[in-house]
Order: structure tokens, then C-alpha cells, then sequence
């Protein structure tokens, strides 16, 4: 479904500043796979999500999508079936425009091509009931500007708009880290339940080792550009926040030191 084969990535080539950022990384998913990637600041999972989503394009290498090579298709070309959260819950939304005007945006966009189509009755009924499952009020305020409602209101928008129109691929960047926990626990049980209504194929980044063992059906760690531990099945089931941390340290060859992920176990 997804094929990432040997891709590398370096920022501010020939000058003081440059950084290899990801070296030589392959990595496959399934249709319907629900990854955890974890991993301390500078591992490389953000440039591994802009190298997915297009931010960019790879140094080497090919991404290839449902069999397709995407590896030098335009980010905006992409986000027609890669949807994506980021951790501030303020990106994904424009705050000036109404939430019905948003939700149109982005379902117009990724069901027929044209964000600028007519909103019809039925694409309102779409919305409405779309809203309601979110449980926060949210569709008897259709046309109330995005930029009133709270982060989690935000994030749970962001969500529905990325997912409305189920995409082939998507991508989670720490999107519950900014809320509080009690608003986090239900961002994060929504986002459960339509990855599984529509077996949607997910690469999620957290901070939290308990989580990121705990959700989906795979784990990755990532160090130094690289992915140094992956872990499924019987062995994932089995494996301990401990467990991780020593995994961790067999494959780099040193002890994991970020306190934001330590603290969170």
C-alpha cells in the first residue's frame, strides 16, 4: 500500500548548518495498518511525515502510494488522498471562515476535485450528521467562524475534514499532545473509531511509549534519520514500556534520555 524505499534527506547542503536528516529508510504498510511511530526530537519522524506528504522531495529514493510512484508529485496533488493533523490544533482549519465553509472545502475537494463546486442540500445534510458524531454541538453551529470554537473543537474539525472523504494514507503528527487530557482522550477515541469504520491505513507520531504500544496493530522507533525498532504481532502484544526502552538501547547502542517520553509511559 505504502512502499518507502531507501530514502534519504539533507537540509542546508554545503553549508555550516547542513543535516543529514533521514539516511537510507525503507519501510512498508499493509492496507489498513494502524503504525505508532515514536522517537526523540531530531529522530526524523517529521521529515519522515513532510517526505510522505510532500513538503519536499527525498535527496534518493522512491515513495510510492497504492502502487503509484508519488516520489515527485506536488504536496497539494498529494493531499487529495494523504490526509494529515498536525500537533497545533490552529493549522488545519482557517479561522476566518465558517465551519460549514471549511467542512465544504476540503469534502468538495477530495470527492470531486473542485473546492469551489456548490454546496448542495444534501452535502449539508453530509455535514450535519458528520458533525453530530463528534458529540460537541457542532452542527447546530454551521455557520459560526472556525476561529470561536476551542482546540479540541479545532482538532476534532480537522479530523472530519481529513477523513469525510476517507483517505488512502493518513498521517497523524502528535495531533492530541497540544490539548488537554481529558479533550485529548476524545480526539484520540474518535480518531479509533473512523480509522476502523474506514479501515483507514494510519501512521500516527506520539511522545507516549504506553500509547504507542497500546494503539494500532504496529510500533516503530525511530533514531538518526533511521527506523530501529519495528515490532508487531505476538512480540508487540507481549512487549513492556521497559521492554521498549532496552529495545532501544540494543539498537543504538545507547539509553533513551528525552524526559517528555520518559514522563509519559
Amino acid at each position: 500500500m505504502l512502499d518507502i524505499q531507501h530514502i534519504s534527506k539533507t537540509f542546508n547542503v554545503g553549508t555550516v548548518n547542513e543535516k543529514r536528516a533521514v539516511t537510507d529508510l525503507s519501510l512498508h504498510l499493509d492496507k489498513g495498518d494502524f503504525v505508532t511511530v515514536i522517537g526523540s526530537n531530531g529522530a526524523g519522524k517529521s521529515t519522515l511525515f513532510n517526505a510522505i506528504a510532500g513538503s519536499f522531495y527525498v535527496d534518493e529514493g522512491r515513495i510510492l502510494l497504492n502502487g503509484k510512484d508519488i516520489t515527485f508529485t506536488r504536496e497539494h496533488d498529494r493531499s487529495r488522498v494523504i490526509g494529515r493533523l498536525f500537533q497545533d490544533p490552529l493549522r488545519g482549519t482557517a479561522p476566518h471562515m465558517t465551519i460549514e465553509e471549511n467542512l465544504a472545502l476540503a469534502y468538495l475537494r477530495a470527492a470531486h476535485g473542485n473546492p469551489f463546486s456548490r454546496i448542495t442540500a444534501k452535502d449539508r445534510e453530509l455535514f450535519h450528521a458528520q458533525l453530530a458524531q463528534l458529540d460537541m454541538g457542532l452542527e447546530d453551529r454551521l455557520g459560526q467562524p472556525v476561529g470561536l470554537l476551542s482546540g479540541g473543537q479545532r482538532q476534532a474539525l480537522t479530523l472530519l475534514m481529513a477523513t469525510m472523504v476517507p483517505p488512502e494514507l493518513l498521517l497523524l503528527d502528535e495531533h492530541t499532545a497540544a490539548l488537554d487530557p481529558g479533550t485529548a482522550e476524545k480526539v484520540l477515541a474518535l480518531t479509533q473509531s473512523i480509522v476502523a469504520e474506514h479501515h483507514i491505513t494510519c501512521l500516527m507520531v506520539t511522545h507516549n511509549m504506553a500509547q504507542a504500544l497500546a494503539l494500532g496493530n504496529r510500533t516503530l522507533m525511530m533514531a538518526d534519520g533511521g527506523i530501529v525498532l519495528d515490532v508487531a504481532g505476538a512480540e508487540r502484544a507481549g512487549m513492556t514500556v521497559e521492554g521498549l526502552i532496552e529495545r532501544f538501547r540494543a539498537g543504538t547502542g545507547r539509553t533513551l534520555d528525552n524526559d517528555r517520553m520518559l514522563l509519559s509511559e
